[in-house]
């Protein structure tokens, strides 16, 4: 019986990594990749974690606690990693999808965003030498 539920933990790991892969793929736009690889990578990675850490708990009879954070870094900072990478995708002008209705992040600008952030021209070479 514990062989099955470490099998079924580690089957719903690949599944959910494999389904973050074919997402990363198809997705039409940068957010949906980052929400397919972060969302379903992070359930594969701890359900995985959780189908290893049974293994050696049941059969070896080992406390590993070292999995046990594995599991909780992932779980906290693939999502943090996330959202930072998206928003600062989106500050720097990366296109939404064609499809998309809606940009939530937009109305939390200024006005004057797109303007103050505009990258500078670079000085030519003269300039530069402070040759005008």
């Amino acid at each position: 019986m514990t062989e099955i539920l470490i099998s079924i933990f580690v089957l719903i790991g690949a599944f959910f990594s494999l389904l973050g892969s074919v997402g990363i793929l198809r997705l039409p736009d940068v957010y949906g990749r980052i929400h397919a690889a972060t969302k379903s990578a992070t359930l594969g990675v701890i359900s995985t974690m959780i189908g290893t850490f049974l293994y050696f708990l049941l059969f070896d009879g080992v406390f590993v606690g070292k999995l046990l954070l594995v599991i909780l870094f992932v779980f906290l900072t693939a999502p943090v990693a996330a959202q930072i990478i998206s928003r600062s995708a989106h500050r720097i002008g990366v296109p939404l999808w064609t499809e998309s209705r809606t940009d939530e992040l937009k109305a939390t600008y200024p006005e004057n965003y797109q303007e103050l952030h505009r990258p500078t021209e670079s000085p030519t070479e003269e300039e530069s030498r402070g040759q005008t």
